[in-house]
């Protein structure tokens, strides 16, 4: 093959993406609840260690491009949009009149505002430090973005306090900084129970985004487990009104099964919100799109939500590739990665009523006729051939991945 010219290139990325084939239309993808954060589609590819590899883009034309494509939610940091020094003051209602035109004028809705806590030097020490003047803005900073929430029409409010935490050992005292951190979150129930009410709206439903690693040596709150345990420790004014953001790399990272952890915060009843995205056990937070790495993984997970009914929204927590032109952004990124997700949703669906799988574990269920329910030995003889369904419900789970339930084979 010849080098391709810069100028022919994002026509051979368009036509490619063509051939690729299995995409949906822009009105198949709005019927899905996946929203699309500003944050990641502005991602310029900086990294710890790279320079950035494309150029920012703001959120008129964040919007215009979800639009286009059949994202039907948007969703951001206060900072992704607003200077710092303009929170609070009239720039950011000006800015904020500019996000709800843009919005209404592309048909988009937004779905979750969240406050950047981890970014800004204020945040050194995190937003519950030592120094009362840090957890003081720190409050304003959280009860701020909730009237962004309440004046863009958004249902959920994001809280990841990945600054939570310490380099070196004895440099806080942990009790103490979990204690403050909840006055924080006090502070943003409070402010939307009253704000709602002179709305006449519901209250945000306040979520909690974990991470295990990143960017303290060590975090306070690393996995949605221990949001829930202090959710429930007494701390929180208004337990009634937090719940979780699990994201899926979050929970893969630190080595857990995502699929159990989202167990978990289901029978807590507080699975509320979902960041989707792909990366590796163990790693650093990659980010990458829904289905690349662990698409199987992923089958089982939509399975769970779908068998319990989840109905809030999967949000696009991911980094288009450094290696991904802005072009690529949205030519291929993100409705390749909206399509992955829609036929895994689906494929989740013909797995539950597959009757193969069905007749596995009602048989499972059902277990076998015993002569004692007190004889261990007698158990195990009555079920052990039975047991073997495990590894053949695995088995069938892979064939509908592949599509080898519908005949699909191999020539060899």
């Amino acid at each position: 093959m010849q080098p391709v010219p810069a100028n022919q290139q994002q026509s051979l990325v368009n036509r490619l993406t063509e051939a690729c084939g299995g995409a949906y239309t822009p009105e198949q993808r709005r019927k899905y609840f996946i929203t699309g954060p500003q944050w990641a589609a502005a991602y310029a590819g900086q990294a710890l260690f790279h320079a950035p590899t494309r150029a920012e883009v703001a959120f008129p034309e964040v919007i215009r491009h979800y639009a286009e494509l059949g994202i039907g939610w948007w969703c951001t940091h206060d900072t992704d949009v607003i200077p710092t020094e303009a929170l609070g003051k009239d720039e950011q209602h000006a800015i904020v009149a500019k996000i709800k035109h843009s919005l209404e004028e592309n048909g988009l809705k937004c779905s979750m505002v969240t406050t950047e806590t981890f970014f800004h030097a204020v945040w050194a020490a995190s937003p519950a430090a030592e120094s009362p003047a840090v957890r003081e803005y720190a409050a304003f900073r959280v009860k701020n973005t909730v009237d962004i929430g309440h004046e863009l029409g958004a249902q959920f409010a994001v809280y990841w306090p990945g600054s939570l935490g310490y380099y070196v050992q004895g440099a806080i005292e942990e009790t103490d900084t979990l204690k403050w951190f909840a006055q924080a979150i006090n502070a943003a129930c409070e402010h939307d129970i009253e704000v709602a009410g002179k709305l006449g709206r519901p209250t945000l439903k306040h979520c909690m985004e974990a991470k295990p690693f990143e960017p303290q040596a060590e975090i306070l709150l690393p996995t949605s487990d221990a949001m829930l345990a202090w959710i429930n420790s007494g701390l929180l004014t208004h337990p009634e009104m937090v719940g979780l953001n699990p994201e899926y790399l979050h929970e893969l990272m630190w080595g857990g099964a995502v699929r159990a952890a989202l167990a978990r915060a289901i029978l807590a009843g507080k699975l509320w919100h979902f960041d989707i995205n792909d990366g590796y056990r163990l790693k650093h937070d990659v980010d990458i799109a829904v289905g690349l790495v662990n698409p199987l993984d992923w089958l089982n997970i939509l399975v769970l939500l779908r068998s319990h009914g989840y109905n809030g929204p999967f949000n696009l927590d991911y980094k288009p590739p450094r290696t991904t032109s802005n072009h690529g952004v949205f030519a291929v990124s993100f409705p390749t990665a909206v399509d992955r997700f829609i036929t895994l949703w689906e494929m989740a669906g013909e797995l539950s009523a597959d009757p193969v799988i069905n007749e596995a574990q009602e048989a499972l269920r059902a277990g076998a006729p015993i002569p004692s329910t007190i004889d261990a030995a007698a158990i195990f003889e009555a079920h052990k051939d039975l047991l073997s369904l495990h590894e053949l419900i695995a088995h069938r789970i892979f064939q509908i991945l592949i599509g080898a339930h519908r005949g699909r084979t191999y020539s060899v």
